[in-house]
């Protein structure tokens, strides 16, 4: 799955969410209109009141608990971002065998050094090196974090976010947004964001 998948099924959710509270607003609007207007019993008249006074509060508080979950993850997430200070390369048991600082830095690009081209992250002497394209990634800081691009590399490069199962492959040449605790696969290289 890549990261316009992961975002189109948000993009679904949201739509069928709004489309149901359509539904239930038209539906309490009829049965409003019908107990006040149609109806001449008076019973009927409260209990539908009541229902309504109930329905319209359950909704209002359900609506500000998703924005203050919303407005949760995104300061937990953009703290993330801010708090980035290094990038570590792990080998295959997770260890620590090299690390680049972040720290006022604005744009690392990642790949193989050669006598042509320099690149402040070379994986030229990893285990995984024939997999990594000259300029594989890019790292840029913008706007308060840090994103990563594919810079059409011929292996790609992978995210999987932290507390997340599964990588998303990015699309190339399309910015893709990175935080502290999140993996990224150059090829098979593993780089950790600390």
């Amino acid at each position: 799955m890549d990261s316009s998948q992961a975002g189109g099924g948000s993009v679904k959710k949201r739509a069928a969410r709004i489309a149901v509270d359509l539904m239930i607003a038209l539906v309490a609007g009829e049965a409003l209109y019908y107990a006040y207007r149609i109806n001449t019993d008076r019973n009927v008249q409260v209990v539908t009141g009541i229902v309504a006074v109930t329905a319209v509060s359950v909704c209002l508080w359900k609506a500000l608990r998703s924005k203050e979950r919303l407005n949760r993850r995104t300061l937990k997430r953009a703290g993330k971002k801010e708090g980035i200070t290094k990038l570590v390369l792990l080998d295959e048991e997770g260890e620590r065998i090299k690390e680049w600082l972040l720290q006022g830095e604005t744009s690392l690009l990642i790949g193989k050094s050669s006598s042509q081209r320099e690149v402040e992250v070379d994986l030229a002497d990893t285990e995984y090196a024939s997999l990594v394209s000259s300029q594989h990634a890019v790292l840029n800081y913008a706007d308060g974090g840090w994103f990563i691009e594919d810079l059409e590399s011929r292996n790609g490069v992978g995210i999987r976010q932290s507390g997340r199962g599964s990588a998303v492959r990015l699309e190339q040449e399309v910015p893709f947004s990175i935080g502290v605790g999140d993996m990224i696969y150059i090829a098979n290289t593993r780089l950790l964001l600390k």
